[in-house]
């Protein structure tokens, strides 16, 4: 581990931002687009992210739920981004001791630390069960905090992170963001064409992350992760008032989905889309 002491003398960066779930799809991603002059990223994951090496980066092996290694990695942490966790359906058991110790370990252990910023990745899946109709009665689509109305337990997972991510910022004075990211991928494609609704580019991701870690004053804030799609459901004011511009839009991919399936029943109903019909507690890949 390097100290402070040693990036002193050894003039390496200053800034420091921990990401959890550094080797996962959106870390990976922001792993290479949050680099920057003066900063350190130290990466954290069960799975080894690889190309160790560089003056930038410091990597760490293990769980979100091995209290020493979190309190370890906080060690010097200006920010922290969790994206640590399960990121689909699964067991009750798993999802609990993962996504909502897991983030209670994080939060704690950011706490003990003094960390002064924790960004949390939720998911739409928070607000599953909320109607796709609900989103035509604000000025700008559904709005960023929405009540919880998880769809699957995954959801009661990301809704459970919101509200430690509450607790922590109104006990400790922690400047919390949770994003509840709609998906997450290099392109809509994967998703249907629900995606074209839900999509947060890669490169928009990024900028929403920097708009998050440039706050000044602690707060709590929920704003949803999605780029200014043609199709967008969700409300962008709220991550707007972080300072956060959208460059992408998922219609650029329409073309590619004609010939995809449309939604039905629920899945044309509810923000969850599939996860609404999916069985509780079993792996999927929706």
């Amino acid at each position: 581990m390097v100290t402070q002491d040693e990036d002193v003398r050894s003039g390496m960066p200053q800034e420091r931002i921990l990401i959890t779930g550094a080797a996962g799809i959106v870390g990976t991603m922001m792993r290479e687009r949050l680099r920057r002059p003066g900063r350190l990223l130290r990466l954290l994951d069960v799975a080894d992210p690889g190309d160790h090496g560089r003056p930038d980066e410091d990597v760490l092996t293990g769980s979100v739920n091995d209290a020493a290694l979190m309190a370890t990695a906080c060690e010097g942490i200006d920010s922290v981004i969790h994206l640590g966790g399960i990121s689909r359906e699964n067991s009750w058991a798993n999802i609990l001791q993962v996504n909502i110790d897991g983030t209670h370990t994080v939060l704690d252990a950011a706490r003990q630390a003094g960390v002064r910023r924790v960004i949390l990745a939720s998911s739409n899946h928070a607000v599953g069960f909320r109607r796709l109709s609900e989103a035509a009665e604000g000025p700008d689509g559904l709005p960023a905090d929405s009540t919880a109305r998880p769809d699957t337990y995954y959801g009661v997972s990301k809704a459970a992170m919101e509200a430690l991510g509450s607790l922590y910022h109104s006990r400790f004075g922690m400047d919390v963001t949770v994003i509840r990211i709609g998906s997450c991928f290099p392109d809509p494609l994967p998703i249907g064409k629900r995606g074209l609704a839900t999509w947060l580019s890669p490169d928009d991701a990024a900028r929403l992350f920097e708009s998050a870690l440039a706050t000044q004053e602690p707060d709590y804030r929920v704003v949803w992760g999605v780029s200014d799609n043609t199709r967008r459901v969700y409300s962008l004011a709220e991550a707007r008032r972080l300072g956060y511009v959208s460059h992408d839009d998922a219609e650029t991919y329409a073309g590619q989905l004609a010939d995809a399936p449309d939604a039905s029943g629920p899945a044309a109903t509810y923000v969850g889309g599939g996860f609404c019909t999916a069985a509780l507690g079993e792996f999927n890949q929706l």
